[in-house]
């Protein structure tokens, strides 16, 4: 029972300790000029998107643990992948096991992908969010009023404002990004676990 879900805990703990942290960060007060910041749609936009890919990885590690149980026990569900795996290699030869087992390395990884298209799409987010930060920043600079004070102290104004639009959506980016990134990485390992163990349970009943 202590390893049965063994991936699901090391999932939960960590994002536990990565929550963790960002609520220490906020009680700190960090990132309280990210939630009053101009344009502050474009982290939330991320954080969304972030939220999105957390929910995926969360159902998928909870899929993997689950049908990883039941082919430890030797009894995988009829409709799970290691299920229909183990029917379709019964008395098949080893051409036919072959084919199937690369059939489900496929299915197996197909089903996670989804998870590192989110994650590369944070960061993608992010560089569009820097691109937007400095179109702000440079169109509030105006060359030929750099002799008013006055209009010198607007264009500074605006051009704070779009460094920090740049920084805040880069930041959120890539912190998000390591975040599911490493919650992928976990999911992958537990989905390498699965496969091998399908395969090892179809060879140790015979069918192979």
């Amino acid at each position: 029972m202590e390893s049965r879900y063994l991936l699901l805990v090391r999932f939960a703990l960590f994002n536990l300790v990565a929550a963790s942290l960002l609520v220490a960060t906020y009680l700190q007060g960090w990132i309280d000029h990210m939630i009053s910041g101009h344009l502050v749609e474009l982290p939330l936009v991320i954080v969304l998107v972030f939220g999105f890919g957390l929910a995926v990885c969360t159902f998928r590690v909870w899929q993997n643990s689950r049908e990883l149980n039941d082919v430890e026990d030797g009894r995988p569900a009829p409709r799970s992948q290691a299920g229909r795996y183990l029917a379709n290699v019964t008395n098949g030869g080893g051409e036919s096991r072959a084919l199937h087992a690369s059939v489900l390395r496929l299915k197996l990884s197909n089903r996670i992908a989804i998870v590192r298209q989110v994650a590369n799409t944070l960061v993608f987010l992010g560089l569009i969010g820097t691109v937007i930060g400095f179109v702000i920043a440079l169109a509030g600079v105006d060359p030929q009023a750099v002799s008013d004070v006055q209009r010198v102290a607007g264009m500074v104004s605006k051009l704070i404002q779009g460094m920090a639009v740049a920084l805040n959506t880069t930041l959120v980016g890539a912190v998000l990004y390591v975040w599911l990134i490493v919650d992928h990485r976990m999911l992958a390992t537990g989905t390498v676990h699965l496969l091998t163990a399908t395969i090892e349970l179809a060879d140790g009943d015979g069918t192979a």
